[in-house]
């Protein structure tokens, strides 16, 4: 069965036009700092995974301290003719890293149990090459290994079930985001706020990829909640625009030290930007 609503598709982005100039060159170098840590400590394959998603995620999390960020410009891995701005200090990256990487190893048993013929061959094949930095990071943070494992045998659970709808279904994933912002502040007060955060933004995510999904899963005969619904569209768009909303309320009582205007350019414009493009293909 398909886990969607994993957070790798890149639907928590940025809206480029609206950003300062320094504004976006720090988002782009904590993606950057994403990728370096990624490689250096689990995988060069790692770096190939990797989703802006976890950007916005290692973003909150350095926006929620108060030491200052300091960066630096290096050479790029890939292109070593280029040279990209990274965070000198990694210690808020390395959460979110090992988080991505654990999801990659997850996604990667969802596609064996789901595809067939030589889709399945193929990760099958790439198993072995994302369990070894999945041990690696789950050793690391366990309670993130307990968060994530947990929301896949939810959400299993939530779509085999017949009585099934889409709140049902978002469920898992929404929790799921939940417990991971949670984990990025020990303050009780954050911590809620945070859950509230966490929850709207995951079942955005499970929502747009069941919209963006229903075509090929309709093909496929594969679980969708949307399948069995009429006017697919402005039922998307009225539950899409309430957790855009929602996670927006949230994010204001947050206390936000630094980057709240990268932070707010991606609740109050990227995600409805993101949402419009998606739905429009």
């Amino acid at each position: 069965m398909k886990e969607r609503g994993v957070f790798l598709f890149g639907y928590i982005r940025a809206s480029k036009g609206d950003l300062k100039v320094k504004e976006y060159e720090f988002y782009k170098a904590v993606y950057c700092s994403l990728c370096k840590t990624m490689g250096r400590e689990y995988s060069l394959l790692s770096r190939f995974t990797l989703s802006y998603d976890f950007t916005f995620l290692a973003l909150l999390n350095m926006a929620l301290k108060d030491e200052c960020d300091a960066v630096e410009r290096k050479h790029c891995v890939f292109n070593p003719l280029k040279k990209c701005i990274f965070c000198k200090n990694d210690d808020d990256i390395k959460l979110p890293a090992a988080t991505a990487v654990m999801l990659n190893y997850y996604k990667v048993l969802d596609n064996i149990n789901d595809e067939k013929g030589l889709k399945k061959l193929g990760f099958v094949i790439a198993k072995p090459f994302f369990k070894a930095p999945y041990k690696k990071a789950a050793k690391k943070y366990p309670q993130i290994d307990e968060i994530l494992s947990e929301y896949i045998t939810s959400q299993t659970i939530a779509e085999k079930s017949p009585n099934c709808d889409l709140d049902m279904a978002a469920d898992p994933t929404a929790k799921m985001l939940s417990a991971l912002l949670m984990e990025l502040s020990d303050d009780n007060a954050q911590k809620r706020v945070l859950d509230r955060l966490g929850y709207c933004i995951g079942r955005y995510i499970y929502l747009i990829d069941a919209y963006c999904d229903l075509d090929d899963d309709i093909k496929h005969k594969s679980f969708n909640p949307l399948k069995q619904r009429e006017n697919q569209k402005e039922l998307i768009s009225q539950q899409l625009y309430f957790s855009i909303n929602e996670a927006c309320k949230a994010f204001e009582l947050l206390d936000i030290k630094k980057y709240k205007n990268i932070l707010g350019n991606i609740l109050y414009l990227g995600l409805e930007e993101t949402f419009l493009k998606e739905t429009n293909k």
